[in-house]
């Protein structure tokens, strides 16, 4: 089983097989220790070296862009995308995450290509799929067996919800839950898109709240 906690924004802690996953570390109440921390980018907002002190072992492992490191006083192991890293019997792969249509300046994306990644995490068959902060992209197409999709959907600097509704639908994962969002939000909306056109069900969680896959 894997346990997935939402801490609020894009964090969330992560239970399989013994160890304990942090993503993206910045919101929520902090409790237990990292064996492995995720960033997957090194905005403040996903990199935050304040959460990442709270929860740090002398051996956990940070898997990260390079740029993370000096930001956070540790080493990382870097995975471009498609690459992949089994931590026991645990596996995480890179995947891309950029914006498309979310620009700071004409020509200049929030999240340009190359500067941060999503995660695949997988364990005892089933896999958890990290967006990161990214847009709606080809490479989606191309993931497959995701159960439960964790994805942005907050508009601005990452997909709105009815663009991350048409991701949900071409992913086709058992469960999506969206995160990186606003009070503002339309959550419902996203909801019934995604169930009215896909088999996918939307899991809606209050930070702190967890669900099993």
């Amino acid at each position: 089983m894997i346990s997935v906690k939402w801490l609020g924004h894009a964090s969330f802690q992560i239970g399989m097989d013994n160890k304990m996953i942090f993503v993206d570390p910045y919101e929520g109440e902090y409790s237990g220790r990292a064996d492995v921390v995720l960033l997957t980018h090194s905005h403040s907002d996903h990199c935050d070296p304040s959460k990442i002190g709270k929860i740090l072992k002398s051996d956990t492992l940070f898997i990260a862009p390079a740029d993370c490191a000096s930001k956070i006083g540790q080493a990382v192991k870097s995975l471009k995308p498609e690459e992949m890293l089994a931590v026991g019997d645990i596996e995480v792969q890179a995947v891309e995450a950029y914006n498309m249509r979310r620009f700071r300046a004409p020509g200049v994306p929030f999240h340009p290509k190359g500067l941060g990644v999503g995660y695949l995490v997988s364990f005892a068959g089933k896999t958890v799929y990290h967006a990161g902060d990214t847009d709606s992209i080809p490479e989606m197409k191309a993931l497959h067996g995701v159960h439960l999709a964790l994805l942005p959907v907050g508009g601005t600097y990452t997909m709105d919800p009815p663009e991350a509704a048409e991701a949900t639908i071409v992913i086709r994962p058992e469960y999506v839950l969206p995160m990186h969002y606003s009070k503002t939000t339309n959550l419902e909306a996203f909801r019934k898109t995604v169930e009215a056109k896909s088999k996918t069900k939307v899991v809606s969680l209050k930070p702190g709240e967890t669900f099993d896959v």
